[in-house]
């Protein structure tokens, strides 16, 4: 089965498909950004995903395919997460531009949000979390499915 757009996100819609049996493609967060790729389902369906240009990014509860029964959906495995917690706007600017300086993403989000306080996210790299250390910004390490990926900067100098 070739999927060739996705039909809907399970997170927006979870009523619509609660009598349907849930077939899951598990993936880390590093390939929800390819258009084209092979798939296997939970129960070892082959799928080929191919996503015209211009498409947005997989995400987590997207609906692959769906009939009368059935249904299949991405399922986006946990990523390992610094969840900075900065005290103040200096702080967190100061934190942003030494990220930035390594083209680190960061995902940020506010108070209202899952967190419980405005956070910057970004992947786990012991560089990051021992730069963090040294200068005494809060932060936790987490595993969390990211509502985005995190996507390679491309840059050049």
């Amino acid at each position: 089965m070739i999927i060739e757009k996705i039909l809907g996100n399970l997170h927006q819609q979870p009523d619509a498909y609660a009598s349907h049996h849930k077939e899951k493609v598990v993936l880390p967060s590093t390939l929800l950004v390819k258009r084209i790729q092979r798939v296997t389902t939970d129960h070892g369906k082959e799928l080929g995903i191919r996503l015209p240009a211009g498409t947005g990014d997989l995400r987590d509860g997207d609906i692959l395919a769906i009939d009368q029964h059935n249904i299949i959906v991405v399922s986006v495995l946990p990523t390992d997460v610094l969840v900075i917690k900065a005290r103040t706007i200096h702080e967190m600017g100061v934190v942003a531009h030494s990220l930035g300086n390594r083209h680190l993403q960061a995902q940020f989000f506010d108070g209202s949000s899952e967190y419980g306080a405005e956070v910057m996210v970004c992947q786990y790299d012991h560089t990051v979390e021992d730069y963090l250390k040294s200068v005494g910004v809060p932060y936790d390490r987490q595993e969390r499915v990211m509502p985005v990926p995190f996507r390679h900067a491309e840059h050049s100098h």
